[in-house]
């Protein structure tokens, strides 16, 4: 085992490089099209928590927004490529990234709906939201 001293060194010189080379933490970790999804769900959730609408929904999008307590507190999670194995309803609105969303609404409590998961689609003009699905708070404990 290595001690903690060599760790701690080892932690700065990797975030120092980062740092250094312009590359944020979501590109080491997701690559650059994975950062761009949690950067797009930073956003779309800045956008929808103060009330407004957001750009980042596609024009042919049925998603439920929700309204804005919905939104607030909520952070981005870990993106992926679209499975549609898992997500089959999706399949037809032709997603190729989905997120989900970390946190819960401030005073949550069990039966309380809230956005999930975020799938959004390629287009020429970037990343659009196509769906949201929602959750429901099962137990707060």
């Amino acid at each position: 085992m290595k001690p903690p001293r060599v760790l701690a060194l080892a932690g700065f010189a990797t975030v120092s490089a980062v740092v250094l080379s312009g590359c944020s933490v979501d590109t080491l970790i997701w690559g650059n099209d994975g950062a761009q999804v949690i950067q797009a769900t930073e956003n779309l959730i800045k956008d929808l928590a103060s009330g407004g609408t957001s750009d980042l929904v596609c024009e042919d999008a049925e998603a439920d927004l929700g309204t804005a307590n919905d939104w607030e507190g909520r952070s981005a999670g870990e993106p992926e490529r679209f499975v549609a194995e898992y997500w089959g309803e999706q399949v037809p609105l032709d997603p190729q990234w989905s997120i989900n969303l970390e946190r819960l609404p401030e005073g949550a409590t069990p039966g309380d709906a809230f956005p999930g998961d975020v799938f959004y689609r390629e287009t020429d003009d970037g990343l659009c939201v196509i769906d949201i699905v929602w959750s429901t708070l099962i137990d707060a404990g």
